[in-house]
């Protein structure tokens, strides 16, 4: 079906509903960043494949909202004769309520699904509409209705994980949860994000590409719990875990109809920004409900020593990949024909090489020359570039093992640059290496450190507008809460055994790309009569190319940390390697 015929259908349905404009998200109904396909709904219509994209579509008009990180790809894929695009971030592009507003007449009405968006996102659209009389309907499904072959929902096998590779028990995790339950005062707590009940029930899945998660919900009482999920996803095995464990597994689309049958004044708590607007509405009029930060969302941000010391081996394990990657390309570039796509290949190939690989954690980007500066790249067969020696390549991946979860950026030259790129890579380095050896108080959120990365960058009028740094799961998710490092305000402080990462960048849109990032843990630094004060310790084991770096722009502690941290690289690395890889890395990590 055509994308003008999917426009003038989907029309037709809202004009028989009453319906003058809709909205289109990008999430299930667990709000997950990367839906199954069954869910991409969004994408079927539109035909942008970002993550991240909100559409909206009136009688005459239709418009699509995504971040930064998309921009250039959604220009490329959005069909601007049918669809507009708006550069969220930018400051003349509106926010969805204020469109909406100006494009639509008093006492006419929008249709979302509020099984797709959050409580906290449908509040506020409604009220926002409401103060030009514009009115709402939330049980809005025609976008689905009008999907003809659309995917089954995935059906994939649950798995467990040790106590050896969680740190704690399923038991042991409840048991926290519910400590936080009697401080809050509630004796229920739903919880719908796929991440969060991987994490509390040590069990992982494959319904979602890259994230190790499965589809279910997930209610905790004081004594007991309830699991909703296809129980033919399970093994007997696993289930009678569960059952031992008090964890009552029922069928998946049997989660509302229970809500329902909770005892009458029962105190429930859900997370507003994880949790669907539909499951809020339908508990809260029923039973008194608290809208708060997820409790287990902030349990698993903060990883356990067990955890950090797997992660240590992880990222062992993954330097080993990157470093026999990197020592393939430099040595084989124009020996044999090398492409975007035959490099991502490549790499994958080095990390199942690896033990307790499971998968990517996302999908490479892979992106040479002007790639480079499309944020979220996917190379595919239309777009493959050769790689040459010369220009810059630019690569973000990550791995999924059974001892952590891995995310990486390394930008390579090629062959010779112009000094323009080699002073972009310095500036953007030094960003980097600003965050990396940040030194602050107890009490800190990552708003106030973004500004060390992008410093350099604004003294020399350059940014860039996708945030700085973002939580990473626990053989889980490349993307969790709640912490962030960007310029948007996030209450949540940095707290020490969170591990984010640190990606500050440059791009030259039709030229390169620049982006360096590590995974960073929080750790105590001292405690001095003014408190106690964090620092960053940098997880990553990959060296940082030389090539482009002009040495004239760091100072000597910056020098420093450069020499230190590749002479890390290589003492933890090198015994790993084969004679080929240990030599080209030795050479690498060279002081310079």
């Amino acid at each position: 079906m055509l994308l003008s015929e999917k426009l003038q259908l989907l029309r037709q349905n809202m004009a028989n509903q009453g319906v003058h404009a809709c909205i289109i998200s990008s999430n299930d109904p667990h709000l997950s960043e990367y839906p199954a396909n069954h869910w991409k709904i969004r994408e079927w219509i539109s035909g942008f494949t970002g993550s991240a994209g909100t559409l909206v579509i009136t009688e005459n008009q239709a418009g699509l909202w995504t971040d930064s990180r998309y921009h250039i790809q959604a220009s490329e894929q959005l069909d601007n004769n049918l669809i507009q695009l708006f550069k969220e971030g930018l400051p003349e592009v509106p926010e969805i309520p204020k469109w909406l507003s100006q494009n639509l007449k008093s006492g006419q009405t929008v249709g979302i699904n509020n099984a797709l968006f959050s409580d906290s996102f449908t509040m506020e659209l409604t009220d926002k509409l409401k103060v030009n009389n514009i009115n709402t309907v939330r049980n809005f499904i025609a976008p689905e209705e009008i999907w003809e072959m659309r995917p089954p929902l995935p059906n994939d096998i649950i798995t467990d994980i040790s106590e050896d590779l969680s740190g704690f028990s399923r038991i042991g995790k409840l048991n926290l949860v519910r400590e936080e339950m009697k401080k809050t005062g509630i004796n229920y707590y739903i919880s719908a994000a796929l991440d969060e009940i991987a994490w509390v029930l040590n069990l992982r899945g494959t319904d979602v590409k890259y994230n190790p998660v499965f589809y279910a919900y997930f209610i905790i009482s004081l004594d007991e719990a309830w699991l909703f999920v296809n129980p033919e996803k399970l093994s007997k095995k696993i289930s009678h875990k569960l059952s031992n464990d008090k964890i009552t597994i029922l069928q998946y689309d049997f989660f509302n109809i229970f809500l329902e049958k909770l005892p009458l004044g029962a105190a429930v708590l859900a997370d507003s920004k994880r949790t669907n607007a539909a499951i809020i509405e339908n508990v809260s009029k029923i039973y008194k409900i608290k809208k708060e930060d997820s409790i287990i969302t902030n349990l698993k941000a903060i990883k356990n020593e067990t955890e950090i010391k797997n992660i240590y081996k992880t990222m062992i394990k993954d330097g080993v990949a990157m470093v026999n990657f990197l020592c393939w390309l430099y040595k084989n570039i124009e020996k044999e024909e090398i492409t975007e796509l035959s490099a991502s290949k490549k790499l994958l190939e080095f990390r199942k090489e690896q033990s307790d690989f499971l998968g990517e954690s996302f999908e490479t980007i892979s992106a040479y020359k002007e790639h480079g500066a499309i944020v979220h790249y996917a190379v595919n067969q239309d777009t493959d570039m050769s790689l040459k020696k010369e220009g810059i390549y630019l690569t973000d991946s990550g791995g999924q093992y059974l001892t952590g979860t891995t995310d990486i950026t390394r930008t390579i030259a090629l062959g010779k640059n112009p000094e323009q790129a080699k002073i972009d890579y310095t500036l953007t380095l030094k960003g980097h290496i600003a965050l990396a050896t940040a030194v602050f108080p107890v009490g800190t959120r990552g708003v106030q450190l973004d500004v060390l990365a992008r410093k350099e960058l604004w003294k020399n009028g350059l940014n860039y507008l996708h945030g700085t740094g973002h939580g990473i799961g626990y053989y889980l998710n490349v993307h969790e809460g709640p912490q962030s490092i960007r310029t948007q305000e996030n209450p949540v402080t940095l707290k020490t055994g969170m591990v984010t990462s640190n990606e500050p960048a440059i791009y030259r849109a039709g030229e390169y790309g620049i982006r360096i990032e590590n995974l960073i843990l929080c750790i105590e630094k001292e405690e001095t009569s003014f408190g106690k004060f964090l620092t960053f310790e940098t997880l990553t084991l990959c060296p940082l190319d030389k090539k482009l770096i002009m040495k004239d722009l760091l100072t000597q502690e910056e020098v420093d940390w450069i020499n230190n941290y590749n002479k890390k690289v290589y003492e933890k690395l090198a015994q790993e390697l084969n004679c080929e890889s240990k030599e080209w890395l030795k050479l690498a990590t060279e002081q310079i």
